[in-house]
């Protein structure tokens, strides 16, 4: 079992020895500029140049709810474009995270540190634009990464 730390600091710049993987949740509209991914955007630009592709092509992939797609950022290091937001507002169905969709992400993400020896950073996803709430999201990473073996930092910013 490994551990979910929160720390003060950028996610965009974690603070580990070894392979890391940055996660964050996108919106399944294709839209990218807003929240936490303008600070991605400004350290790289393969992670918004790789999910405007992947939107612009779905009619022949994996995106939607629950897709995943790891895209490097310099040796030992990737961006966790992770989909489990529907849309960008709240509306009558609630917020926009979609917490099943979540849990889907972190698996497959899961799966894809244990392969690299990777650990995982983020903000506290889906809980700042996706509107979602960390006493639900934060058990969710930790099942579906620390109880498998993946460590877990978490960035306030």
């Amino acid at each position: 079992m490994s551990t979910l730390v929160v720390i003060a600091g950028d996610a965009t710049s974690p603070q580990a020895s070894g392979p890391k993987i940055i996660a964050h949740v996108c919106n399944d509209l294709g839209g990218w500029g807003r929240g936490f991914v303008v600070a991605v955007s400004r350290r790289w630009k393969e992670p918004e140049r790789d999910y405007r592709r992947w939107h612009r092509e779905r009619a022949g992939n994996d995106f939607g709810l629950g897709a995943v797609r790891l895209v490097p950022v310099q040796p030992g290091l990737w961006v966790a474009n992770m989909v489990a937001q529907h849309g960008i507002r709240t509306g009558s169905n609630g917020p926009p995270i979609r917490y099943p969709a979540l849990e889907s992400c972190l698996s497959t993400l899961g799966a894809e540190a244990r392969r690299l020896g990777a650990s995982v950073h983020m903000p506290r996803i889906g809980c700042g634009l996706a509107g979602g709430r960390w006493d639900l999201v934060e058990p969710i990473a930790v099942r579906t990464l620390c109880d498998t073996g993946v460590d877990v930092t978490v960035y306030d910013y």
